[in-house]
């Protein structure tokens, strides 16, 4: 379990990225964390990793506090930064070297992965492209086991094959013990993977959802004229077979939820969206949900 309360978080001499914020984060599911630049989705993840100290407030990571970075909870969490630094070694050697600092660590598993990506144990590490890099750490970091994996931009760099590879990779190495956060601005790369939806909009948590409910509560269609009377369009992107619209879903009409509209109606109207994801059809309260 990982749980913020009331953390704040500046960088000196810039803008304050969190302040006040709350977060509850549980084991066996992927979270997708959205925002847009700027908005901290780097410096919160490295704030679960203990890479950052927050100014204020509390962090809480299976128990431990990050910033105390003892060994039991280094042991237990990975963060894949966006731009992955590798020593000058083979991959085989890589493996051999740091994977004695993870008590769960599977050499089997490793390379069984890379061999899914396309990558070969006798390659240099620093003669690799930045995509086969990324792969190496994305393989390295499921086969550690550990019970928090933090991804920065998991899928940057990657071709489409290994982008496939990787979503089943991801979903074969969830159980009911491991927590996953992935920042992306690559939305589309997540939908098929993710089960909540976290979205930071000005210092602060917007949403936090799962998608089944946001399929409850929202359509998504293409329609090709928009009334400009209607109060339903929450959010519209004009496109060239017609206009991409999100609208509350009043009839229960199960649609494909498409994330990246999603994130730019949280963005473009935080309230109504907060108000719709709190006050259900029937009236029930869905604060445990944002």
């Amino acid at each position: 379990m990982i749980t913020f309360d009331q953390v704040r978080f500046a960088y000196q001499r810039q803008k304050t990225l969190f302040d006040n914020l709350n977060l509850h984060l549980s084991p066996g599911r992927i979270y997708g964390l959205l925002g847009k630049n700027g908005e901290g989705k780097s410096s919160l993840l490295r704030n679960i990793a203990g890479l950052l100290f927050p100014d204020q407030g509390e962090i809480n990571v299976m128990g431990f506090k990050p910033s105390s970075r003892q060994a039991e909870f280094l042991q237990n969490v990975f963060y894949i930064p966006d731009e992955p630094y590798l020593p000058s070694s083979t991959v085989k050697k890589f493996s051999e070297r740091f994977g004695q600092l993870y008590p769960n660590y599977d050499p089997s598993e490793f390379f069984e992965g890379i061999t899914n990506l396309n990558v070969s144990s006798s390659e240099r590490l620093d003669k690799m492209s930045y995509g086969q890099r990324k792969k190496v750490l994305i393989a390295f970091a499921l086969a550690c086991n550990t019970k928090v994996l933090l991804m920065d931009e998991p899928t940057n760099g990657l071709d489409i094959p290994s982008k496939i590879q990787f979503r089943k990779l991801v979903l074969s190495a969830l159980n009911d013990e491991k927590i996953m956060v992935m920042a992306t601005h690559q939305v589309r790369d997540l939908e098929n993977i993710i089960d909540t939806v976290i979205i930071l909009n000005e210092n602060k948590v917007a949403i936090q959802t799962e998608l089944e409910t946001v399929a409850q509560y929202l359509s998504f269609d293409t329609v090709a004229d928009i009334d400009d009377d209607s109060n339903s369009v929450l959010y519209s992107q004009p496109g060239p077979s017609g206009s991409k619209v999100v609208t509350r879903n009043v009839f229960g009409t199960e649609t494909i939820i498409d994330l990246e509209q999603f994130f730019n109606a949280v963005v473009s109207s935080p309230t109504k969206m907060q108000h719709i994801f709190n006050q259900s059809p029937t009236g029930n309260d869905l604060n445990s949900y944002i």
